[in-house]
């Protein structure tokens, strides 16, 4: 019998829009359903991502080029794809992912004002193709999202940057999302974390819904 493959689910948003809340409420339903979940985040999810990880929000680090930030990105997701994701997907495993490729079109994209043609030449290679199934956008104004994000303690190297650039990032989040409605799902962050959490479980319903799942 062929193995069926796993679902690829991953979380976007900007600072503060609740994305670990969201992950760890998207875990326990996907647990109830009896689905083998395996949890990641970007960049980060194995011992060299986690390691570019480290340098990339290093506050310390303000020097570092835009051009430098992408390719530390997709380096770290190349092993990511490699390494955890891909096998678990072959595996039959579903993934949840904090972030991956779009985050990428949207901070250093958007942001840093990085070519997008360059970062969809990127994803191409370093990604190998991989593309999630669902993607759960968070959306919520900048300045709510920072007012969270203030109560969390000391900011990183992206988290420090000013009011404009998150603007940048949430106007390139949003127009991936109506670039590609049958991706992606838009919800609104400011609702309680219930709420959110419901909004989610919908926005996924359908996953569900081949023979066996």
């Amino acid at each position: 019998m062929t193995m069926r493959r796993g679902r690829f689910i991953t979380l976007e948003g900007g600072e503060g829009a609740g994305k670990s809340t969201l992950l760890s409420g998207l875990a326990g339903h996907f647990a109830g359903r009896g689905i083998d979940l395996v949890q990641t985040r970007e960049p980060g999810g194995t011992a060299i991502g986690e390691a570019v990880r480290a340098i990339v929000l290093d506050p310390s680090r303000a020097a570092m080029a835009a051009e430098t930030e992408l390719l530390l990105m997709f380096a770290a997701r190349a092993q990511l794809v490699r390494e955890v994701i891909e096998p678990a997907l072959a595996a039959g495993r579903w993934v949840l992912c904090d972030r991956f490729a779009d985050a990428s079109h949207a901070y250093q994209g958007g942001g840093r004002g990085q070519p997008a043609e360059r970062i969809a030449e990127l994803e191409r290679w370093a990604c190998a193709g991989l593309k999630p199934e669902r993607t759960l956008l968070l959306d919520l104004p900048v300045a709510d999202g920072r007012a969270r994000a203030a109560g969390r303690g000391e900011a990183d190297r992206i988290e420090a940057e000013a009011d404009g650039f998150f603007e940048r990032v949430r106007a390139v989040y949003r127009q991936r999302a109506a670039a590609e409605p049958q991706r992606f799902r838009v919800i609104d962050a400011s609702l309680p974390p219930d709420g959110v959490l419901q909004a989610a479980i919908a926005a996924v319903a359908d996953l569900f819904a081949e023979p066996g799942r």
